[in-house]
């Protein structure tokens, strides 16, 4: 490991450990990682970096359950079954944290695109695309007043309303790999117009992602329209 590596690596166990600091004391913390309570403190606090060892054992020991729990621990539904998850998507140290695990944990081969929606999927999916060294496209409600070509899905949902996202061409190519991500998939129509859009491109998908899953509707759904793996990190009723 070159010195930029173990850098990183260090840097990396320090986010970590600063994650789950904001829903735990030093002594939970100490108990979740076997580190004493006093050099977690000094590594939060940034007075000290963990040596390489114990930042490799902070960060291989983070998974998808402590993600999970984090997630839901940020999570909040109002009296109608609305989400607020504004405590997840506006927190980039987290969701960078999330891809790497994600990858892992449900054996997504490496994308060439990261394809999600306009506006809460974009940080989702930034964080995604790093990781993957990937290109970010992302489809909107709207077209962009200079673009020229677009590809567009369409669909009228259950209520009526007539619902379009629009990409522009250039954003997705023949052949290409996509990974599908967004937020939150509740009825899966979000996804299935993002799976068309795929598929108009003639691209590839290898795998459709979100940070919650709110009932199995949307995932059956976005399972039924792809042989590619379909996941949530967390799921609700």
């Amino acid at each position: 490991m070159n010195r930029a590596e173990k850098a990183a690596l260090q840097l990396q166990a320090v986010a970590v450990l600063r994650m789950l600091k904001e829903t735990r004391t030093y002594d939970e913390l100490s108990a979740l990682t076997g580190l004493p309570a006093g050099d977690l403190n000094r590594y939060v606090n940034g007075h000290v970096l963990p040596g390489t060892e114990r930042a490799r054992e902070v960060v291989e020991g983070i998974g998808r359950e402590a993600l999970a729990g984090e997630l839901e621990a940020r999570v909040a539904f109002d009296e109608e079954g609305y989400v607020d998850n504004s405590g997840v998507v506006f927190d980039q140290p987290f969701l960078d944290l999330v891809a790497p695990v994600a990858a892992d944990a449900f054996g997504f081969e490496r994308p060439d695109v990261v394809l999600t929606a306009a506006t809460d999927g974009i940080s989702l999916g930034a964080a995604m695309a790093s990781y993957f060294d990937a290109r970010l496209a992302y489809a909107k409600k709207s077209k962009e007043t200079a673009v020229e070509e677009f590809i567009e899905s369409r669909q009228r949902l259950a209520s009526g309303i007539e619902l379009t996202y629009y990409l522009p061409s250039r954003a997705l190519s023949s052949g290409q790999r996509v990974l599908v991500v967004d937020d939150l998939i509740r009825s899966g129509e979000t996804q299935e117009l993002l799976l068309d859009i795929a598929l108009q491109a003639d691209a590839r998908v290898v795998g459709v992602f979100t940070l919650i899953g709110v009932g199995d509707e949307g995932l059956e759904r976005a399972a039924e329209l792809t042989d590619a793996p379909v996941a949530a990190l967390t799921s609700f009723e």
